[in-house]
């Protein structure tokens, strides 16, 4: 029986201060509004590590007054950290299946301004807004023109760098139609707070009417990192177009 006693305490006070501090982080809407249906699955994500850190951290307090268990110390946040890693390669590869009509929408970088063309429009362009349909998968291509920049639409929870020669895809499926903005989350000079762009979330009828009131192409000098940057991920793409 000796040793036993001790243990069992030390799982309560361990489970007990995880109850705490997890009560207190989840209830807080760290990412704020869900606009994509890849939202929830990130938030869920977080919410579960969240839990498993309280754990890790209950855990290392308490045994920090027990060095007998060194051992458990050492295996049970292994095996945490091994569980986190499997769910978020389960939900990465879950938000990033290609659909078969997903559209496709070129991503251009430059200090400091963003601008968007459609492919499937014969590379319709815009500088500074863009829009898509909702409930309809986006594959965005992105293309930085100078220093490396960041494409992140806070209610969509992704986000993926742009780097200078590369082209770096993302996948969104917006379920929720409403306004949005693009923020630029790399530092990439002095105007790097200023580099934002407007993003709308239409039906797909005022979206279809919106990209085809568009009057310009895609400047020549962007088209260039269109066909000369190099794909990253160019298998399992899907269909794209508009």
């Amino acid at each position: 029986m000796y040793g036993r006693l001790p243990i069992v305490k030390m799982l309560l006070v361990t489970i007990a201060m995880t109850v705490a501090i997890s009560a207190v982080m989840v209830s807080i809407n760290w990412d704020g509004q869900e606009a994509s249906t890849a939202a929830p699955k990130i938030d869920d994500l977080l919410n579960v590590m969240i839990v498993l850190s309280s754990f890790v951290f209950s855990l290392v307090m308490v045994m920090l007054f027990n060095t007998r268990l060194e051992i458990a110390w050492t295996v049970i946040p292994t095996i945490i950290v091994l569980f986190g890693a499997g769910y978020s390669w389960k939900v990465l590869d879950e938000i990033e299946k290609p659909s078969d009509n997903a559209l496709t929408v070129d991503v251009f970088s430059q200090q400091y301004a963003w601008s968007f063309a459609y492919p499937g429009k014969g590379y319709a362009w815009k500088e500074g807004e863009f829009h898509v349909p909702v409930n309809r998968q986006i594959r965005f291509k992105m293309h930085a023109q100078d220093v490396i920049h960041s494409f992140w639409v806070p209610e969509w929870r992704i986000k993926k760098d742009n780097v200078p020669g590369i082209t770096t895809t993302a996948y969104v499926t917006p379920d929720k139609v409403g306004t949005y903005q693009l923020v630029c989350t790399e530092l990439c000079g002095f105007g790097h707070a200023t580099m934002r762009a407007k993003v709308v979330v239409e039906r797909p009828s005022k979206f279809d009417k919106w990209v085809e009131g568009l009057d310009q192409k895609a400047p020549p000098e962007l088209m260039e990192s269109v066909t000369q940057d190099t794909e990253t991920n160019p298998v399992g793409l899907g269909a794209g177009g508009a």
